[in-house]
């Protein structure tokens, strides 16, 4: 697609009359994570497949709806359900939705996501607060000719997540009795998982988590100046000596059964900003 104002408007526009007014807070909720939307109250939905120009979630685990609402006592908008190289979008399809949001009202945007673990220190089932990335997705979301009508051209990524924020998660963790690890995403295209030998090629890279998403979205919000937070939800363990077949359904569930301590931090957060 080629990004324009317009587009922006009537999406914006859309989502608007449908009473999505002033959200404080964006989130995006990764795999097998989509039940902090059954906490949130006052609900407005809005399908992606009603919404001008969104593009349509095709992975059936991803359900495709923004839902606007109030969230320990902030006005939220939350994608479940997000976009993927791996099915067929462009960088610029997966992004919009973050530039929506934007044009909507969020002030800071939380992010979660599904991933392996590559530090072997790290378990299934633990999190990781991502401190830094490395994309290996191919291109960039500003890599098109009229970027520079909806911010600068050259973005710094010196600290592509808030700073203030994960201090805060991590002072939360520790209070609640949460382990987080802190770490560095690494993106990559999918949908195939990696081999023995990508896993440790990746953990020479310095690389504690992968996966398939995120990246795009983190260097869009760096775009809009937008703060952010984003925590990993460690489904598998990605150790090349020990590697066993990809259970897609039990990295759902792992997903699944993390999620409940994932929401309490971004409830507490949310809480103390």
């Amino acid at each position: 697609m080629i990004l324009t104002e317009k587009q922006l408007h009537d999406s914006t526009a859309y989502l608007k009359s449908k009473g999505f007014e002033a959200p404080e807070i964006g989130i995006v909720l990764g795999t097998g994570l989509g039940k902090l939307v059954d906490e949130i109250e006052d609900q407005i939905v809005a399908h992606y497949n009603q919404i001008p120009f969104f593009p349509l979630a095709t992975v059936g685990f991803h359900t495709g709806k923004l839902i606007y609402g109030t969230f320990e006592g902030k006005k939220v908008v939350v994608m479940q359900g997000r976009f993927h190289l791996y099915e067929g979008y462009d960088l610029m399809d997966i992004t919009y939705p973050i530039r929506v949001m934007h044009q909507l009202g969020i002030k800071k945007l939380f992010i979660s996501n599904a991933s392996g673990a590559i530090n072997l220190n790290f378990k299934k089932g633990d999190m990781m607060l991502i401190e830094d990335h490395i994309n290996l997705q191919g291109s960039s979301p500003l890599a098109f000719k009229n970027v520079a009508q909806f911010g600068d051209r050259f973005v710094d990524m010196l600290e592509p997540y808030d700073v203030a924020m994960r201090a805060k998660l991590i002072v939360i963790a520790k209070k609640e009795g949460i382990r987080l690890h802190r770490g560095v995403y690494a993106s990559v295209v999918g949908p195939q998982l990696e081999t023995k030998a990508e896993y440790r090629m990746l953990n020479i890279l310095g690389a504690d988590a992968v996966g398939m998403s995120t990246v795009p979205e983190v260097i869009v919000a760096n775009h809009l100046r937008l703060p952010i937070v984003a925590v990993s939800v460690l489904t598998d363990e990605c150790n090349p000596d020990n590697l066993q077949p990809v259970n897609i359904q039990e990295i759902i569930a792992v997903a699944e059964h993390t999620e409940p301590k994932m929401v309490r931090l971004f409830r507490a957060l949310i809480n103390e900003i």
